[in-house]
């Protein structure tokens, strides 16, 4: 979405990776299928960013993928903070828990391999942060099975919401569709206060309203 000398540009004033982040993007790429699904460099910096100013108690993602997002929504944990992150690739599992055990966030994560939509029902937690970046058909199933489970002023993240801006297109596919469908759900919620901001495929930042 973004120019590439640009995007050089952003990268030259954020944060840098850390060499254990550096080294999950390298062997994603190498190693795995539908690579460019890893949030990488600049929007793991957001996330990053966005996880230190709610410095959350609890966490939930959905949808681990090689673990590079859980790791740096992981850095804004307060000192008895938990990540619970869930995915259903059970192929994946050997290399991500590699990833966290290198990491100093091992303890906190806790790493659930199933249907996400039973995970989210068997774990009864109150969440500060939710980061949705799972199969995009269901973002508005998990929205709404984690809703109330999020305190008031918590935030909501969903991943790739301009599609490679395919939402702007008249004659849309079904996935666009379901995305579109979705952002049309989140911008006609009165509970939340929202915006999305163009970093990389689109990241749709939601507050629950406190009153």
């Amino acid at each position: 979405m973004i120019e590439e000398n640009l995007q050089q540009l952003l990268l030259n004033y954020c944060e840098p990776e850390s060499d254990l982040l550096k080294k999950i993007d390298r062997d994603t790429q190498l190693k795995v299928l539908m690579p460019r699904m890893l949030s990488g460099h600049y929007q793991g910096r957001v996330l990053s960013m966005i996880s230190k100013m709610v410095n959350p108690t609890t966490v939930l993602e959905i949808g681990t993928f090689t673990g590079y997002a859980t790791l740096c929504l992981a850095e804004g944990l307060s000192n008895d903070g938990v990540i619970y992150t869930l995915d259903i690739n059970e192929e994946l599992e050997d290399m991500v828990r590699g990833n966290f055990a290198t990491s100093p966030y091992n303890e906190k994560i806790k790493y659930i391999i199933g249907d996400a939509t039973a995970s989210i029902g068997s774990l009864n937690k109150v969440y500060d942060l939710v980061f949705i970046d799972a199969d995009k058909k269901n973002n508005g199933n998990y929205y709404d099975m984690i809703f109330e489970s999020v305190r008031p002023g918590g935030i909501i993240i969903v991943d790739n919401v301009l599609w490679s801006g395919k939402v702007l297109s008249n004659e849309q596919d079904k996935d666009t569709r379901n995305i579109t469908t979705f952002n049309d759900k989140i911008a006609a919620d009165n509970r939340v206060e929202k915006l999305i901001l163009p970093v990389r495929d689109g990241l749709f930042i939601i507050r629950k309203k406190t009153n």
